[in-house]
């Protein structure tokens, strides 16, 4: 297994590098095991599905779909596969990931790399024939190709695809590395876009559809969001994507990187952004969240802002994957001192007070 011995090994590579090590790593399968068995007061029900825990892994760590036996034998109560986009691309020119390991951010303009469909397709089929822990939740997060003019005609194809496979659907219109790709967060090409890809869904199948959106919006424009997608019919939210922002502490050849960042800075504009679309759904719409998650605390945090579930990649890079281990041990504890028997118990709790 890739234990934190490891980690220092793998921060003296290039990002990319070590990424891949990584992946190759995990995806010989040898030393993959089962999940551990559910924790009462972190167990429930969400989209018809028992989630053994709500911390996840979050997409871009495993995009072909190669190791998702493992990651749900580390512990992650779910894991969520992608972004896949229908045909393989490169992404953009290396370098294309950047570490700051003394502040634990990380820039990455990726831009959508992955195999496509039918290599992602092929690993998924495996993983559910084969793996140890084939039973386990698996989120599908879908992406268009970068020179493919009609966006929906992407999204469109690759839902009816995978309607029927993944446990949860998510639409990715957030990466800031894919040109144009935000513009479809706009209200107005938002609304009747998600309303199109709601009809597919429903004529082929019930899979819960989700839509991730970017933490660089305004309070306006978030209101106006989070009307778009209790009209358009979607199943839940995940918030947030990475950054364009930057923290005036980051190192300036770090911080003038193009890309998205990640990391611990993400954190508080993440809960702000669940608080406001939380309040802003009463609570009706499933918040899955992300950003700057590196403990218990800011798990917790995520949870009582009005996230159901949380996910975590960066926090994973710098503190090796038995961060999820260490996490729900603290989430139950955590649970004890605020007087809640379930994980649900906490959800939104503190949603109105911010």
């Amino acid at each position: 297994m890739i234990s934190k011995f490891a980690t220092p090994i793998l921060h003296a590579l290039n990002p990319e590098t070590a990424h891949n090590i990584t992946i190759a790593s995990l995806k010989s399968g040898i030393l993959t095991r089962k999940a551990p068995k559910p924790v009462s007061d972190l167990s429930f029900t969400l989209f018809g599905r028992v989630f053994p825990n709500p911390v996840g892994l979050a997409a871009g760590f495993d995009k072909n779909a190669e190791v998702i036996d493992s990651m749900l034998g580390y512990g992650f109560g779910f894991v969520e596969a992608g972004t896949v986009t229908p045909h393989p691309q490169y992404g953009n020119p290396k370098p294309r990931l950047f570490r700051d390991k003394k502040s634990r951010h990380i820039i990455n303009r990726m831009g959508f790399n992955n195999q496509g469909l039918k290599t992602f397709d092929d690993h998924y089929e495996h993983f559910r024939e084969h793996g140890k822990n084939k039973h386990g939740i698996v989120g599908i997060n879908v992406g268009k190709n970068k020179k493919q003019e009609d966006a929906l005609a992407d999204y469109v194809s690759l839902v009816h695809h995978f309607g029927k496979k993944a446990d949860y659907l998510t639409v990715n219109i957030s990466s800031p590395n894919t040109p144009g790709l935000r513009d479809l967060q706009n209200p107005q090409e938002l609304l009747p876009f998600l309303r199109q890809l709601v009809i597919v869904r429903n004529a082929r199948c019930k899979t819960p559809l989700l839509v991730k959106f970017a933490p660089d919006l305004l309070k306006s424009e978030c209101r106006d969001i989070a009307k778009c997608l209790m009209e358009a019919g979607v199943d839940g939210v995940v918030l947030t994507n990475t950054t364009l922002g930057r923290p005036d502490f980051l190192p300036e050849s770090f911080r003038n990187e193009q890309g998205g960042l990640s990391g611990p800075a993400l954190h508080e504009r993440s809960r702000d952004i669940i608080s406001l679309f939380y309040r802003e759904t009463e609570g009706q719409l499933p918040i899955i969240g992300v950003g700057g998650i590196e403990s218990a605390k800011t798990a917790y945090e995520k949870i009582k802002a009005g996230a159901s579930l949380v996910q975590l990649y960066t926090g994973m890079i710098y503190h090796g994957p038995l961060i999820v281990r260490d996490i729900n041990k603290g989430l139950s504890r955590l649970l004890k001192v605020d007087g809640y028997s379930n994980i649900s118990e906490a959800i939104g709790k503190d949603a109105w007070n911010s």
